[in-house]
């Protein structure tokens, strides 16, 4: 360990002491040194010193804060491997110390290892999916955290993503006349997340396809919520436009 430890000293490049298990305050040093090299985004000779403390000082008090730092250094690294490295370090931090002050900081950065992976709407989501679930425990579990608005907003971009990728789906329908599944795809959107973002476009699509597929009476209310919800929306003038036309045909309908 000694050797480990004097050529980890070495590879920084500098004059510092050697840092040996007989220095005084070697974790907090160890650590200290942890940090400067965290702050200089030197991911893997960060993670050399905070691996250090969590292996051989079993009974230090930076040893929970140091497990957290080797997570993190690959958290911050960004690649596919780095990223599985990391999720398996925060589960195994929060396996360890459930009830410790930083649980909540390792269950959102769980949250946050998916939600950088997620993709565009158009492809798979299954990072997605797994971002909501790790945000949800965190809602869950850590109730007026610190962290507790940033998760929750992350959440909401996390839900916007999934619905925006069904959305998508139900306008492809949409574009080529095969109504009835755009509705359903669209009506679905609306069910497990009435608070998508874009609700003034789902509203409009929902209306017109409901409007074309003869269902008028029922599009009426989907044209008069972009209007009413949204008036600052590209979509208002074309649901003011629809909405006299649905409305005119409905009256042409009336017995």
């Amino acid at each position: 360990m000694t050797l480990a430890l004097a050529t980890l000293a070495g590879a920084c490049g500098n004059r510092r002491p050697e840092i040996t298990p007989s220095t005084i305050d070697a974790d907090r040093l160890l650590y200290e040194r942890g940090l400067e090299a965290f702050k200089e985004e030197s991911w893997l000779r960060a993670r050399e010193y905070f691996a250090q403390i969590r292996d051989n000082y079993p009974q230090s008090s930076y040893r929970a804060d140091a497990r957290l730092g080797v997570a993190d250094t690959y958290f911050e690294e960004g690649s596919a491997e780095s990223y599985v490295q990391a999720l398996s370090e925060y589960r195994e931090f929060l396996s360890l110390y459930p009830t410790h002050p930083r649980a909540g900081y390792a269950q959102y950065k769980l949250g946050m290892v998916h939600f950088e992976q997620m993709r565009r709407p158009e492809r798979d989501q299954t990072e997605t999916r797994q971002a909501l679930e790790e945000f949800g425990t965190f809602v869950e579990r850590y109730p007026n955290h610190e962290l507790e608005r940033e998760v929750r907003a992350k959440l909401r971009e996390a839900r916007d993503r999934l619905s925006e990728s069904s959305f998508k789906v139900g306008h492809f329908y949409y574009r080529i006349n095969w109504y009835p599944g755009a509705i359903e795809r669209f009506k679905a959107v609306l069910k497990e997340d009435p608070a998508y973002s874009k609700r003034d476009e789902l509203y409009f699509y929902l209306a017109d396809a409901l409007a074309r597929s003869g269902q008028a009476a029922e599009a009426l209310p989907y044209f008069e919520q972009v209007i009413q919800e949204f008036p600052e929306s590209r979509f208002v003038q074309r649901a003011q436009d629809r909405l006299g036309e649905v409305k005119a045909t409905v009256k042409d309908q009336s017995p």
